[in-house]
């Protein structure tokens, strides 16, 4: 892929491809074994590297159709669909588990959807019941005919009716960046339904450094002929925040932000409209959300910091700390803008979270 010539594998992608996207690009294709489960040598039948068909799970496990008519693994998610006041039909993606627990809400950062937190929610489901919410103009959620409702109150408004729909009278969050500013708001509209919250390298006060950065990248509709091409462009972008990250780590990146568009490109996942209101935040005159963590004083609350993060700075780490009074804060080593979860470290806090949860 990294050749000149055209890779075969976004040709198969659109060809094996079912709906909008195909979640596991190497199911099911192939011949299946007398177990039911394709082999190894058909899912990499066009010799590609073991990331791009998301060989990290059993490949070309049978799947079954969900509601929705999408193809999915048994041990997985619903998708399911939600409505805004707006008419917006949003989707989320439901991983079951225990009745007698709180469910976890999980709320993704700018341009991000929910495929970024499969690995935290592959981890919770069965102990806990996950939501996964694409917010507005991401991932399968419909696109905003206003850009200007690409703001977080709307964003919450959104996720409050995605709770009265479901009868979530409380919940644990989790919140990466965008999701944690919105965790903040939920916190000052209403703190008695949160049950525990992590906030994933956010704080009520954003670096200026951190949000010139975003305002750069944001909103440029670039799209790349392979998956190859588009994780070299991502390295090329966030490279700082994620030094130690080898090419493997940066196609699971571009699995998670991007999408096949129906050119057969590689393309964001997002309404690249979203990226208006954003231009306009002025980094010197910022939303007072400091209220937000004085709501959640009382809560199990964890805090997870990149070292190298240019979005939450240690000062503000301090004060949050300092008002929080039932904190565990955590910082992961050689790592910017957001950690991704996964980390030990992070894994690690947030067991010890849900359970204080619990």
């Amino acid at each position: 892929a990294d050749g000149g010539r055209p890779a075969v594998i976004a040709e198969a992608q659109f060809v094996a491809r079912k709906g909008r996207r195909l979640y596991g690009i190497g199911q099911p294709i192939g011949k299946r074994d007398d177990a039911g489960v394709g082999a190894i040598g058909s899912c990499l039948r066009f010799g590609a590297h073991w990331t791009i068909v998301g060989a990290r799970r059993p490949p070309c496990k049978p799947g079954v159709g969900n509601r929705e008519g999408r193809v999915q693994t048994m041990s997985e998610f619903s998708d399911r669909f939600w409505s805004s006041r707006d008419g917006l039909k949003l989707h989320y993606r439901d991983y079951p588990g225990r009745e007698d627990r709180v469910p976890v809400i999980c709320l993704p950062g700018l341009t991000r959807n929910a495929r970024d937190f499969e690995g935290v929610a592959a981890r919770l489901a069965g102990e806990w019941r996950v939501l996964c919410p694409d917010m507005r103009g991401r991932g399968d959620s419909a696109y905003a005919k206003d850009s200007a409702t690409y703001n977080p109150l709307q964003y919450v408004d959104d996720i409050t009716l995605l709770l009265e729909d479901q009868g979530i009278a409380s919940f644990a969050v989790i919140g990466t960046s965008l999701g944690g500013l919105m965790t903040m708001v939920l916190g000052m509209i209403m703190p008695q339904r949160i049950a525990g919250a992590v906030l994933n390298d956010i704080g009520p006060q954003i670096e200026p450094a951190g949000i010139a950065r975003i305002k750069d990248y944001v909103g440029q509709g670039r799209s790349f002929p392979t998956w190859m091409h588009a994780a070299r462009a991502l390295e090329e972008i966030q490279g700082l925040a994620y030094p130690d990250y080898e090419i493997d780590d940066w196609l699971r990146v571009a699995k998670r932000l991007m999408t096949l568009g129906s050119n057969t490109r590689i393309v964001f996942d997002y309404d690249m409209k979203i990226a208006e209101p954003f231009a306009h935040m002025d980094p010197d005159n910022q939303a007072d959300l400091w209220p937000g963590i004085d709501g959640l004083a009382d809560k199990p609350v964890l805090i997870v910091r990149g070292a190298l993060s240019d979005i939450l700075s240690q000062a503000t780490l301090d004060e949050m700390v300092r008002r929080l009074a039932n904190v565990e804060t955590v910082t992961i080593g050689r790592v910017g803008h957001a950690p991704t979860l996964d980390e030990p470290e992070a894994v690690a806090a947030i067991e010890r979270l849900l359970a204080r949860v619990a």
